[in-house]
């Protein structure tokens, strides 16, 4: 699906969780490499492993059929949920990002220490991914982003709902004049529809990019989802 391997950031200290972030449209895995590097320097995360996948160059409507790097193909940016999405190309990538995870979890990484989400497209991505996932994960994000196949993604979560109560930690500029912050808004309205809970935060004035302060939400965030175990294992271990 992808057209080359992930980045991968391996973990410092005992690997016990990964965390997968997707780009948005025209971008690449490396665009999104500051987080990994930001907690690095920092000393966060040392237990985590971060993948920064790469999606294929494939042409984009929206975009008078250039081909760029795309998890699925975009017509409109007024009706992303509706008539104009790209079903069989979101799909394709959604069985995509469940590869990554299923890899993730055959080695050792327990689902519940796997999380999943991304910028823009690939926040929309991430939010059908960590949905529709076999298993319970450990967090699902997602940044100026929506949720697509709305219609549809009812009859897509397993019978069991595994992430219903997976936290959800969306973010969205009132700024973002690529997608608009009401469609933000809306995805959080069908997400609670679907039992889900949601912890959308507005940034003001934040076009369609991050900010400094979202990303110490997403570290909080994330310090709370996958909370270290390496000095937990260390404690028991002396006991």
């Amino acid at each position: 699906m992808a057209s080359k391997a992930p980045i991968v950031v391996p973990a410092l200290k005992r690997h016990t969780a990964t965390v997968i972030v997707a780009h948005g449209l025209g971008d690449s895995g490396v665009g999104w490499l500051f987080l990994a590097e930001n907690w690095r320097r920092r000393s966060k995360f040392e237990e985590v492993a971060f993948i920064f996948p790469h999606a294929p160059n494939i042409p984009i409507t929206l975009n008078m059929g250039m081909r760029m790097p795309g998890w699925y193909d975009i017509k409109s940016l007024t009706d992303i949920s509706g008539r104009a999405e790209d079903e069989e190309g979101i799909l394709k990538s959604r069985d995509y990002f469940h590869s990554l995870i299923d890899a993730e979890v055959a080695k050792g990484i327990p689902a519940n220490r796997v999380v999943v989400g991304g910028f823009s497209q690939g926040g929309a991505l991430a939010l059908l991914s960590g949905l529709t996932y076999k298993n319970q994960l450990g967090g699902i994000f997602g940044l100026s982003c929506y949720l697509p196949l709305q219609k549809k993604i009812r009859d897509m979560i397993p019978a069991d709902s595994p992430n219903k109560n997976t936290a959800i930690f969306m973010g969205h500029g009132d700024a973002d004049e690529v997608i608009q912050h009401k469609f933000g808004k809306l995805s959080v309205d069908e997400l609670t529809k679907l039992g889900c809970k949601v912890d959308f935060r507005t940034y003001e004035g934040l076009a369609h990019s991050a900010d400094p302060d979202e990303i110490d939400h997403l570290e909080s965030y994330l310090n709370q989802q996958i909370p270290a175990l390496a000095d937990e294992k260390k404690s028991e271990t002396s006991l």
